[in-house]
């Protein structure tokens, strides 16, 4: 067995590197790595990677990082440390997917809520250092020689915070330099993890924060490869729909400008001849209408549906929108810089939206619009199995809230019938007082189910009620599986809401959206371990929905993987509720094949 490499071994300190896959897992063995041990990794491009388990570092050769580290992940299945996303995005690209992590910064935006999460931050909050003074490159020495500057070859200043100079790529100059960043990252990875068991003893999380982190941690794997492996997407009906819509694409500014002159003319062909209307600015839009006899007080899209009949402009004015976000959002343009040569649509995507921590997407992922989801389409042998989550956020209000009532209530289809037979009320009215708990809707016909939904679910309607109570109070929040939903911070001017009131709906609905985006991730990263033997691989998720890409051939057996590791998520992130967790499930080629 070759001896073990390590930081305080050969060349005065610095590692010798492991040149042979074979090698790097036997040091690795020698060194207490296997299933769920944590073991850090920083990769250089083109320049090898290291790693850090127990007390050990190990530094790896450019030639045999990628071989090496994929074998150890297939062989030893470690929990590898990264400091964020773009260590999993750079593996992916030598052909590299890693089973599970611990990555820091989607911990760091767990535990302590909000979106920046560099290591500079994390670190120097682990640390208890004041975030708002991170040292800089280039920053004056005010001080002069006063300023212990410590040694250049360590990473961490005398006064604490990591030097600059290795958190702008210093850290990557050689093989004594990357161990050592691999050993900082393990060291600030084991601390995150006490703070997070601390938390849960502290009694402030009702779920397992852990468990949450790993997931989040994972969560950010899939979002690598969702944003490496793209969504597909047939080109040539793609440019068919497109056009269809807004015309062939422009080949300069005036053809562009004619086209939506000839849009506009569309809707201004139902209007008096004179004056001068902006299509593109609402407040145009509705003296517009009012001077045909519609008033209205805003112009949304589902305000103008229903009053399509009340003369021609309305229809007329509802196409031109559509044409014109496909025209400025979606079109031609959209589809060059965003669809590659290989069909595929990519964008940056992250586990968490710095809120409540829902999934976000870029590049019209998550807004494509409906028109265009024909245009989302399997490749030849492939089958999308499309997933969807049914009545996700009254079924984890059940959930976290622990109402016995509303619990049993999902053991049906569709819980809104229990709900509305206990309220004595029809199902949509029962929709409406499930919604309005959840929004803090408390006039009108809202207002009136909101009061039945009060006697009928206590326990729920407490639960909902302490989280405004708290929101207004302008105090932070936990989800059910621990997640930090900041109310306001004025030094970092992350106000999400103006108002007591407003502060108070919204604290209302994040510990339920938090809570049902935990779960969505979980069943997610369930769904991407559960079928890579057949093949499958997800492709988009969106909100409480999932695409899986999967050969035709095995399509049914991912519908069973999907709908089973639902269960199984469901299951693992709150094992206790009883509460029934549904998903329609289908098998399509088009995504605008999905009922």
């Amino acid at each position: 067995m070759t001896p073990l490499a390590s930081s305080s071994g050969q060349d005065g300190g610095v590692p010798r590197p492991l040149r042979s896959p074979s090698e790097v897992l036997d040091a690795l063995a020698l060194a207490g790595a296997g299933r769920g041990v944590l073991v850090a990794l920083v990769v250089a491009p083109d320049s090898g990677a290291a790693l850090a388990v127990a007390g050990n570092t190990f530094a790896l050769h450019p030639d045999v990082t990628a071989e090496a580290i994929g074998l150890t992940d297939r062989e030893m299945r470690p929990r590898w440390v990264l400091w964020n996303a773009s260590t999993s995005s750079a593996l992916l690209r030598h052909g590299v997917r890693l089973s599970t992590s611990w990555d820091l910064a989607a911990v760091h935006r767990l535990v302590r809520g909000g979106w920046r999460a560099d290591p500079a931050r994390v670190w120097a909050l682990l640390h208890g250092l004041d975030h708002h003074r991170l040292p800089a490159m280039g920053q004056l020495d005010l001080l002069g020689s006063m300023v212990d500057e410590g040694d250049a070859e360590d990473p961490v200043r005398p006064d604490g915070y990591l030097r600059p100079e290795w958190l702008s790529g210093g850290w990557a100059d050689d093989d004594g330099r990357r161990a050592r960043w691999a050993s900082m990252l393990l060291n600030a990875a084991v601390l995150q993890r006490e703070q997070v068991r601390a938390l849960q003893q502290s009694g402030e999380v009702a779920g397992d924060i852990e468990a949450t982190a790993r997931a989040e941690s994972t969560a950010e794997l899939l979002c690598a490869e969702l944003a490496h492996d793209g969504l597909p997407i047939d080109r040539p009906a793609a440019v068919e729909l497109i056009t269809s819509f807004v015309g062939p694409r422009p080949s300069d500014e005036r053809e562009a400008t004619e086209q939506r002159r000839e849009r506009d003319a569309a809707v201004l062909q139902h209007l008096p001849a004179g004056g001068s209307i902006d299509l593109r600015n609402p407040a145009d839009v509705k003296t517009m209408l009012r001077r045909l006899g519609i008033d209205v007080p805003d112009t949304r899209a589902w305000r103008l549906e229903t009053l399509r009949d009340a003369h021609p402009v309305i229809d007329a004015l509802l196409t031109w929108r559509k044409a014109e976000r496909i025209a400025t959002t979606f079109g031609h343009t959209w589809l060059a810089e965003h669809v590659d040569v290989d069909g595929r649509l990519r964008g940056t995507w992250s586990a968490s939206d710095g809120a409540a921590g829902r999934m976000t997407a870029q590049a019209g992922l998550h807004n494509l619009p409906s028109e265009l989801r024909p245009v989302v389409t399997a490749e030849p042998g492939y089958r999308f199995v499309r997933a969807d989550l049914g009545q996700i956020e009254p079924r984890v209000l059940a959930a976290v809230s622990g109402d016995p009532a509303l619990c049993a209530a999902t053991n049906d289809d569709d819980l809104y019938l229990p709900v509305a037979s206990r309220l004595g009320v029809e199902r949509s009215v029962a929709k409406v007082a499930v919604l309005a708990a959840m929004y803090g809707q408390t006039s009108g016909t809202a207002g009136q189910a909101l009061r039945g939904m009060e006697a009928a679910y206590p326990v729920a309607i407490r639960f909902l009620d302490e989280a405004a109570r708290r929101g207004q109070q302008g105090v932070d929040l936990r989800t059910y599986g621990g997640r930090l939903v900041r109310m306001f911070d004025l030094r970092e001017g992350s106000d999400y809401s103006s108002g007591s009131a407003a502060r108070g709906r919204y604290a209302r609905n994040a510990m339920v959206q938090g809570a049902a985006a935990e779960l969505f991730k979980v069943w997610a990263v369930t769904v991407r371990a559960r079928a890579v033997d057949i093949g499958a691989r997800v492709v988009l998720c969106l909100h409480d929905e999932l695409l899986v890409h999967v050969p035709e051939q095995f399509a049914p057996d991912a519908v069973r993987v999907v709908d089973d590791s639902l269960q199984e998520a469901a299951h693992r992130w709150c094992r206790t509720s009883g509460v029934r967790f549904v998903a329609d499930i289908s098998t399509i080629r088009r995504w605008s094949d999905a009922k």
